[in-house]
């Protein structure tokens, strides 16, 4: 028997990868150690409670830019991008075991140079730094941060994504549900039709618009501003979120998230900023915040959510000039 665990079950580590010179970043040395900073207190807050693996062009060189390295490895491997959440392993369960997947990842549908990134999890595998724990390749497309698990069965995630054809070629859904069941064990997918946020490259990752907490509850970004170009979208979302139930059938309880301002970088183009790319770790809740008006607000939420879990915010607006987000830049692994 397989099932994908939920990021808030027991995690053996979290893998993260750090910008250097060769990627999008490197604009020049001032802008790639500002973007280096984020990446900095996120490993921080990771390594509070739990391992983290920092994947690295120079471990020495970004070893010495930390206070303490306590709880943090430095791996020296080649990579195109810092986005791990979507080409790190899928940690899955079978019959109790751990078992690692190897998804093929092609640059979020061909948009990007990917094929360092998708070697990363076999060359970390050949190294040993993820012990005895069995590694298998998987011929098929799958980004993590398209799919949420409940940890019993269940995942959450968009049609605009996986049923895309740059995606596996635009495969079903009952295709792709296929694939979810044979290789992490799905027993039902709750699928969005709606909801995506302007500057994202994934297609509408569900780590970008609605979150599992726990089994009955999912945390999802709302828009109250009718100007805005996601007003009407979101609201599509939010009536599809109000029909699921969970195994029980009762209906979820659902938490509002709300939407950041608009973000723009210096061209003028709108920011993927969103506060449901947050990362549950073993002893800590760690979350975007924008300089925006509502990230003390989300703070008070995660807290009444998570009270035995330290609530962390880290500033993501650099993250975010890059598509990316705080979840986006993380993988947990499964103790």
């Amino acid at each position: 028997m397989k099932v994908l665990p939920a990021e808030w079950e027991k995690q053996l580590c979290v893998l993260m990868s750090f910008p250097h010179e060769e990627t999008d970043w490197a604009e020049g040395d001032a802008d790639l150690n500002e973007a280096l900073s984020p990446f900095i207190r996120i490993a921080q807050a990771i390594a509070y409670g739990q391992a983290v693996y920092i994947i690295c062009k120079d471990k020495e060189k970004i070893a010495s830019m930390f206070c303490s390295t306590r709880n943090m490895t430095f791996i020296e491997l080649p990579t195109n991008d810092t986005w791990i959440r979507d080409y790190g392993y899928i940690s899955i369960k079978e019959n109790d075991e751990n078992r690692l997947l190897d998804f093929t990842f092609d640059g979020w549908g061909g948009k990007f140079e990917a094929t360092l990134d998708n070697s990363v999890n076999s060359a970390l595998h050949k190294k040993g730094y993820m012990g005895t724990t069995p590694l298998e390749k998987i011929d098929f497309v799958l980004e993590g941060g398209a799919i949420e698990s409940d940890g019993a069965g269940t995942i959450l995630t968009t049609s605009t994504c996986l049923c895309n054809p740059n995606r596996n070629g635009g495969l079903s859904r009952i295709q792709v549900e296929e694939k979810l069941k044979s290789t992490l064990g799905t027993e039902r997918i709750l699928w969005l039709n709606h909801g995506y946020l302007a500057g994202d490259d994934t297609d509408s990752h569900i780590d970008t618009l609605a979150r599992f907490v726990n089994k009955e509850e999912i945390v999802y970004v709302t828009c109250e501003e009718k100007e805005d170009e996601h007003y009407e979208t979101l609201k599509k979302m939010e009536a599809e979120l109000k029909t699921f139930k969970t195994k029980e059938g009762k209906p979820y309880n659902l938490i509002q998230l709300p939407m950041c301002e608009a973000k723009y970088n210096e061209e003028g183009q709108r920011l993927p900023a969103t506060y449901a790319n947050f990362l549950i770790c073993n002893d800590a809740l760690i979350y975007p915040t924008y300089n925006d008006k509502n990230d003390v607000k989300v703070g008070e939420i995660f807290k009444d959510l998570f009270p035995e879990k330290e609530i962390i915010p880290v500033n993501c607006l650099k993250l975010i000039e890059q598509g990316g987000s705080l979840h986006c830049s993380t993988m947990q692994v499964v103790k």
